[in-house]
């Protein structure tokens, strides 16, 4: 929903599980035949095909130079982030770019971008801007957006929840968090609530990397974790499912796919490419083989929807 300001998720997570069949599904594919809980889970979109309809109403411009560029702040994991060399874009977004591409016939090209700095390049560096974009009426102000996903908040606790944790009744728990996220400050606001009311503070423990929030979850210093939707579903999947998610997703907001107010033609095409990968079962197969929870995909590939 709001943006990690660190690249947390770029440090590795995986934890050693408890036993050997205590994995992730170990028929999620990625390109490079890793393990399932490897931290790259790129889903493999050479199977998706071109859609001559829809690839007719690409702008001219567009489909002559054969490839989609995309921009994207690849700091962001599950969504957009570097690999291990420091320099191939993957994740959920860059997944979802590659198979847009090949709806359209064009051979998407991610590039890396301030995030601040993607939607004034929208139409002019970029062809379109797919990087965790939570739609509002300031953004829909200066491009057309397409909604895709939906990204909020959740708490993540150890399996079977040992601890009882109550994302209800948070006060006087040990949560993690990382430094310099929406989450750290909000449950600086719910300890603030909390004693006020009269209880307990929470112990807010934050961290620069959302992979030591999770691995002292995993390890009992911390009872639970507090992060963007996607990311708690990646950290679970990443620990072998040694994590879970409590309380569903918090505050949920729609993101979207970003495009110059004045293309209507690109607009039109990026809009139905979309709809064509929710219908055949494209997207949520992406986000499954990250981890993310099927419930994040949306089903309508809607145009400046009320934000």
């Amino acid at each position: 929903m709001r943006r990690i300001l660190a690249a947390g998720l770029l440090a590795a997570l995986t934890l050693t599980a408890c036993g050997g069949d205590n994995a992730a599904d170990p028929a999620t594919d990625t390109t490079d035949g890793a393990a399932a809980d490897a931290t790259d889970r790129t889903f493999d979109v050479s199977g998706v095909e071109k859609v001559d309809e829809i690839a007719a109403l690409l702008p001219q411009a567009v489909a002559d130079k054969g490839t989609l560029t995309v921009g994207a702040s690849t700091d962001y994991a599950p969504a957009e982030f570097r690999a291990d060399d420091l320099t191939t874009a993957i994740g959920y977004d860059v997944d979802l770019s590659k198979a847009l591409g090949k709806v359209l016939g064009l051979e998407a090209e991610v590039v890396d971008g301030e995030f601040a700095s993607l939607i004034p390049g929208i139409g002019s560096k970029y062809d379109v801007g797919i990087s965790s974009f939570t739609i509002r009426e300031d953004r829909i102000e200066q491009a057309n957006m397409i909604s895709y996903i939906t990204v909020g908040s959740s708490y993540a606790v150890k399996t079977g929840n040992p601890e009882g944790f109550d994302p209800d009744d948070v006060c006087g728990a040990s949560i993690a968090v990382q430094t310099g996220t929406w989450q750290e400050e909000e449950i600086a606001t719910f300890s603030a609530d909390c004693e006020a009311a009269g209880n307990e503070a929470i112990d807010v423990l934050s961290y620069a990397r959302q992979s030591e929030a999770t691995t002292n979850v995993a390890g009992g210093k911390a009872v639970a974790f507090y992060a963007d939707s996607t990311v708690a579903d990646y950290a679970s999947a990443l620990t072998g499912d040694q994590l879970e998610v409590v309380g569903g997703v918090r505050d949920a907001a729609p993101q979207g796919i970003v495009v110059a107010k004045d293309d209507d033609a690109l607009t039109d095409a990026m809009q139905k490419a979309m709809q064509h990968l929710m219908d055949d079962g494209t997207w949520t197969a992406i986000l499954d083989s990250w981890g993310i929870d099927a419930d994040a995909a949306l089903t309508t590939a809607e145009l400046n929807p009320a934000s």
